[in-house]
């Protein structure tokens, strides 16, 4: 018999402490909804073959682009304890602003009854679509008109000491409403070719070999780098380096943790407030030009349904923390990709809508349940 006090013992013990330590750091590792995310994939693949389809994968990534600049905007607001409900009726207004501008022509059956008909929108299209500058004057315009409902925003919650909730909310509902008034409900099609482009255009594509339900082989074009992949991609950079690389980046974390204490260090927390809201609905209104060109139309419900469950959902999964003060770029990547990948992988299984809901909600009250547990262990090593 091996006594307790055996070396054999003893390395058995330093096996386990190591593994535990190892599994402790993957657990807290900034990748681990990376590590996640790809184990999910694996597991999976064997019972959905078509999930590692070169079109399947092609369709998850083009679903992540527009989803992850909105929620880089929201990986903002979280961070100092707030919250942006307002997004989606942001992506829906400047949607319909760049389309009413950018329409090469519109028809009367179908948009003569609102009330941008005859001033800004003829059947002629609208006053940017047939001009040389009318694509950057219109993305221009998109973008100041989304920067004044965050900072909108921002003031009333700053200034007035209002909940963030409360304030996004009401502009939520009434952005949606006035975009819904200006075109009866209706979309606006017609949208210039060059301005499709960047929801819908290749930059490097690639033909791999493919079959059809016949098993005739052909060959197939996908796209390997896009334009909304670049879009996303710098948007995430920048945010990354305004974030972790600036004062400004320093002071939203201030904020986070504990305003009070944040203005008391001379943190301008009034003005941090308002920027961080600006950059939520900034955010928002590029994610508007990609989902728009990518349906070719301008939609006053474009942001409504699910989306926000989406954007909040897939920003907690990543771990920025509702309480504020965590919150990283890299992490909101993961967490896009995770609930993207979650997404199709629940429409490839052909669940109604309503099991789909009910497993995303299961997924963000588990993703929020691990970040306090997350936060907990941290906290305990630290001490």
């Amino acid at each position: 018999m091996t006594h307790p006090s055996s070396p054999e013992t003893g390395s058995a013990e330093l096996q386990t402490s190591s593994l535990r330590q190892r599994a402790m750091r993957l657990f807290l590792s900034d990748y681990f909804v990376l590590y996640l995310s790809l184990a999910y994939f694996f597991a999976l693949v064997p019972f959905l073959p078509t999930l590692s389809n070169p079109a399947n994968l092609a369709n998850v990534l083009s679903n992540m682009w527009p989803l992850l600049v909105v929620a880089i905007g929201q990986t903002f607001v979280l961070t100092i304890a707030g919250i942006d409900l307002s997004q989606g009726s942001v992506v829906g207004f400047t949607s319909v602003v760049a389309a009413m501008l950018l329409a090469t022509t519109a028809s009367p059956d179908v948009l003569s009854n609102a009330p941008i008909w005859g001033i800004i929108l003829t059947e002629e299209g609208g006053p940017l679509g047939h001009t040389s500058f009318g694509i950057p004057l219109a993305i221009l315009i998109m973008i100041l008109v989304g920067a004044a409902i965050g900072a909108f925003n921002g003031f009333a919650i700053a200034q007035f000491q209002m909940p963030p909730f409360m304030v996004t909310l009401v502009t939520m509902i009434v952005i949606s409403a006035f975009a819904i008034f200006l075109t009866q409900s209706e979309n606006i099609r017609n949208l210039p070719e060059q301005y499709i482009l960047l929801g819908k255009g290749d930059i490097v594509s690639i033909y791999l070999g493919a079959q059809d339900e016949s098993r005739i082989p052909r060959r197939e074009i996908y796209s390997l780098i896009t334009y909304p992949m670049v879009i996303a991609i710098s948007v995430a950079i920048v945010a990354h380096l305004l974030l972790n690389r600036t004062v400004f980046g320093k002071q939203v974390f201030a904020v986070g943790t504990n305003r009070k204490a944040a203005e008391i260090s001379g943190v301008p927390v009034r003005r941090i407030i308002v920027l961080v809201f600006t950059i939520s609905a900034v955010c928002a209104t590029i994610g508007a030009i990609l989902y728009s060109t990518r349906l070719e139309a301008g939609r006053p419900t474009l942001g409504e349904g699910n989306f926000l469950l989406d954007v909040i959902g897939a920003t907690v999964i990543g771990g920025t923390s509702l309480f504020g003060g965590k919150g990283k770029i890299i992490w909101t990547v993961f967490g896009v990709f995770f609930f993207v990948l979650l997404s199709n992988t629940l429409n490839l299984m052909n669940l109604s809508s309503f099991h789909i809901d009910m497993v995303k909600g299961s997924v963000i009250v588990a993703a929020a349940l691990l970040d306090v547990w997350r936060t907990r262990l941290m906290r305990e090593m630290n001490a």
